[in-house]
């Protein structure tokens, strides 16, 4: 049997590349030396921020204190880290030098959003901390691939465990509540006119399909900024724009409308082959092989923008958190055979409001959290909950107010160019009544990203990126 260098040498063309990219899988896998980490988040909550803050704080290695509660950091056995080349000629790349040269350019600024699926790769080298491991060999490396993937695609699994009429039925109930029942009745009134029973049309098919998705599109788009949205692919179409595949959209069913050839039935035979191509495909080729998931969300919009919006964040934390029941009875594991053991729900931008917040931050993540996590069965899945802020841009100033220590924030409100100090507001441990909606107490601000000092080093700020950083990977790192 060949080497993988003899593999490489011999250069046998794209058969041999895929022999060989099999065979060095297999080596890591069995040595316990490579990662696969898949991050995603709900609309808006700084996927692509978190994921070059992250690369940049392991390429840094920790200098000038950076990751203290970094186990491997702090014990002084993190030995350095580098990107190579990633191992999927298929899948874009995530441009960290891109996003890097964005967050640190005179003025900074935040980097654009990725809409789609790209990958990067980092080598990672540390000295083992076991006694025997150590005297084997001075230092290990291990590969961690980070999956960069649109929240939208993982909203789409729990559409396999529906049918078409069942889906139907969900939307058209979501769509009597506002703000989506404004925003659909362009689409409603469409639909009004068809019958499910007439024979199926390819234009009546495209202009029922195109006006749902503008609906979709409007729900997502700000200041709406809904996040429970399916399908995800009618969103970021990628290579699928235009296709038959996504001319579907939920209609009134009933059992005459199953005959061959019928508008209902065509568009439930396209929901099954959207079921059956995408989702089920890309789950089978990407989220089964991830050993770990970290999913953000910005809890401060979900407060800002009212009881539906938090509802909705509600409704799509809930449905990616049943994704990683592994019981038997769960859609994922009859149908894959998923692997992932650890997966961290994080509430990001922790900064904009003051420190003193960030503990009711995490714990309305928790609590939101709290009931499917107890029911779940979760077969060795460890779930964790954080407040962290992937870079800092601002800075928490304690002032007296009328008689008062107050806590402020001080920074770059968004479109602004100067720093103000104001009073970012106060944090529910709970989710709120409705009263407090009503009152208006909820206004937490953006902020761009800080202008650091002339004297300042190159290293970006955070908050407990480490310790997100030590859930994720520090088991490994021993």
């Amino acid at each position: 049997m060949w080497t993988v260098p003899e593999l490489k040498r011999m250069n046998l063309g794209s058969v041999v590349d895929e022999a060989r990219k099999g065979l060095e899988d297999l080596l890591y896998l069995a040595m316990d030396r490579r990662i696969r980490l898949a991050v995603t988040g709900l609309n808006q909550s700084g996927k692509t921020v978190f994921i070059t803050a992250m690369i940049h704080q392991l390429l840094q290695g920790g200098r000038l204190g950076g990751l203290p509660f970094f186990q491997v950091v702090a014990e002084g056995r993190f030995q350095g880290a580098k990107t190579v080349i990633q191992p999927n000629m298929d899948i874009p790349a995530f441009r960290y030098d891109q996003f890097i040269q964005t967050l640190t350019a005179t003025p900074p600024a935040w980097p654009k959003a990725t809409d789609g699926l790209s990958e990067i790769r980092l080598a990672i080298r540390f000295r083992p901390s076991g006694f025997l491991q150590s005297r084997v060999r001075s230092s290990t490396t291990i590969y961690l691939d980070i999956i960069d993937y649109p929240g939208e695609w993982l909203l789409d699994l729990p559409l396999l465990g529906q049918s078409f009429a069942q889906w139907s039925d969900e939307v058209f109930t979501l769509c009597t509540r506002e703000p989506r029942a404004t925003l659909a009745q362009p689409w409603l009134e469409y639909l009004k006119n068809l019958d499910p029973h007439q024979n199926a049309e390819e234009g009546v098919l495209r202009q029922a399909s195109r006006l749902f998705t503008d609906f979709l599109l409007a729900c997502k788009a700000e200041p709406v900024g809904l996040s429970y949205l399916q399908p995800g692919r009618f969103l970021i179409p990628g290579d699928l724009k235009d296709a038959p595949i996504l001319t579907f959209c939920p209609i009134r069913h009933t059992t005459q409308s199953t005959q061959p050839g019928s508008l209902g039935q065509v568009m439930a035979d396209r929901f099954e082959s959207y079921k059956d191509r995408v989702v089920r495909r890309f789950y089978d080729q990407h989220f089964s092989h991830f050993d770990r998931q970290i999913v953000l969300v910005d809890l401060l919009k979900g407060l800002n923008r009212g009881p539906e919006h938090f509802a909705d964040m509600d409704r799509s934390l809930k449905s990616i958190l049943k994704n990683f029941d592994y019981g038997r009875s769960s859609t994922l594991s009859r149908l894959f055979q998923p692997r992932i053991d650890r997966l961290l729900f994080v509430a990001t931008k922790a900064d904009h409001v003051a420190a003193n917040q960030h503990g009711n931050l995490e714990r309305l993540l928790k609590r939101i959290l709290m009931d499917p996590v107890n029911d779940a069965t979760f077969h060795g899945v460890t779930v964790d909950t954080m407040a962290i802020s992937s870079v800092v841009s601002t800075e928490t100033v304690v002032k007296e107010h009328q008689g008062r220590r107050l806590s402020f924030v001080k920074g770059r409100p968004k479109g602004r160019t100067e720093e103000v100090l104001l009073f970012g507001g106060e944090i529910p441990e709970k989710i709120p009544k409705p009263e407090a909606w009503q009152s208006e107490r909820f206004n937490f601000l953006e902020f761009e990203p800080k202008i650091p000092r002339e004297d300042a080093d190159d290293r970006l700020g955070h908050l407990r990126l480490d310790l997100a950083l030590d859930f994720l990977l520090g088991d490994k790192l021993t």
